[in-house]
């Protein structure tokens, strides 16, 4: 009986107090009701989404205005591929060779938070003391324009703009990113800088090294890409780790604007165990073994192999990238059809002293990567200049 009589009481509080709670909620304005908030909370975001993902899709229909081709037009790409040399296979255009498709990115948002520090130690490196030009000219307001003056690809423009937004100049640009400038004709005005004339000077050869090279980088990833989509192959044109101290996320960058793969980043991007680690560590198992005690799961590890025999050796071992190094064109694609066979989710990388002439003899359903160090080291780089504008200039240019 007293359980019984316990049962009903607790039943009877209960009750009571879930009535003085609605009483509670009814008197709240409306805002905080429960149903209001559940609807500000959660529906009303999901619904700004999907509102949101309606309008990007709409927009991504639409032809960009800024688009735009580089030696051909993206359909003309697509039928040279199409029709490109059937055995060397794959054809996929979505590879990153597909430099249309780099088009629509904005690779600026892969940038880390401290790159513009990095831009600013280059101004700091070009004027570690006083300007005397710069007490030349003082603050008068200039305009610069900016000239292209050889055929290539633009590239490093938010290297170029942090200079200047460093140093209180503007920089409108007439040319946009990955376009093609054609100097044929005489030089092309790609962009305009404003601001104090002693403040332009200062960042100006800064600026113009940083786009010179990575115009130079882009440009020669975009006739290696484009040489691989000709031919109908699957795989990545890839730069290496072959960059310029202090200089590489500009090089990499330009590489991924011209349309070709980074390859690792940095040492701590990737695994890559070559013939010294080979060397030191006894065998391409032991090193292999051991990296994977550190690598887990998290990260690829490529081994470098410079016969078919150690190449069987890395994929046993465990290894997801086989680099088959310095071996002649039919050698290595020979070796990369076994390989493949033995072991299908491979990745094979063909690498070691491959030159944009060279490069295509490479091609085949069975190589995935062919890099190239000289895409970062030893490329040409476009000439540009920044004149402050004459008057003559400047009636040339209304006139355009």
């Amino acid at each position: 009986r007293r359980r019984r009589r316990h049962r009903r009481r607790r039943r009877c509080g209960a009750r009571a107090n879930a009535e003085a709670r609605w009483a509670r909620r009814a008197q709240l304005p409306q805002s905080l009701q429960p149903r209001m908030i559940v609807r500000r909370l959660v529906e009303e975001p999901i619904e700004r989404v999907a509102n949101l993902a309606a309008t990007t899709a709409a927009t991504a229909a639409s032809p960009s205005r800024t688009t735009r081709t580089s030696a051909m037009s993206a359909s003309k790409r697509q039928k040279t591929a199409a029709g490109g040399a059937a055995e060397e296979g794959g054809g996929a255009s979505s590879s990153t060779l597909n430099a249309a498709t780099g088009k629509e990115q904005d690779f600026t948002h892969l940038l880390p938070p401290h790159w513009r520090e990095e831009v600013h130690g280059w101004v700091r490196d070009d004027v570690p003391s006083i300007d005397i030009g710069g007490f030349v000219v003082g603050e008068k307001d200039e305009e610069a324009y900016l000239y292209g003056k050889s055929d290539g690809v633009l590239a490093g423009v938010p290297f170029f703009d942090a200079v200047f937004d460093h140093l209180g100049c503007t920089v409108e640009w007439r040319k946009q990113e990955r376009d093609v400038i054609d100097a044929s004709g005489g030089k092309v005005i790609c962009a305009i800088v404003r601001g104090p004339a002693r403040n332009i000077l200062l960042g100006e050869r800064t600026a113009l090294n940083t786009l010179a090279r990575a115009s130079g980088v882009a440009s020669a990833a975009r006739a290696a890409a484009d040489v691989g989509i000709a031919h109908g192959w699957h795989g990545h044109i890839a730069g290496t780790r072959k960059t310029t101290p202090g200089f590489r996320i500009v090089e990499k960058y330009a590489l991924l604007v011209g349309g070709a793969a980074t390859h690792r980043l940095d040492l701590s991007h990737m695994v890559m165990l070559k013939d010294n680690h080979v060397w030191s560590a006894g065998s391409i198992s032991a090193a292999v073994a051991k990296a994977k005690v550190a690598a887990g799961f998290t990260s690829k590890i490529e081994v470098e192999a410079r016969t078919l025999e150690e190449g069987f050796e890395a994929a046993g071992a465990g290894a997801d990238i086989v680099m088959l190094d310095n071996m002649a064109p039919e050698t290595l694609k020979a070796a990369a059809a076994e390989l493949k066979a033995a072991h299908p989710h491979l990745i094979v990388e063909a690498s070691g002293g491959i030159t944009f002439e060279t490069m295509h003899e490479y091609f085949s359903p069975h190589v995935d990567v062919v890099s190239r160090g000289n895409l970062t080291q030893g490329y040409d780089v476009l000439d540009f200049s920044l004149k402050i504008a004459r008057a003559s200039d400047k009636a040339a240019l209304a006139k355009a």
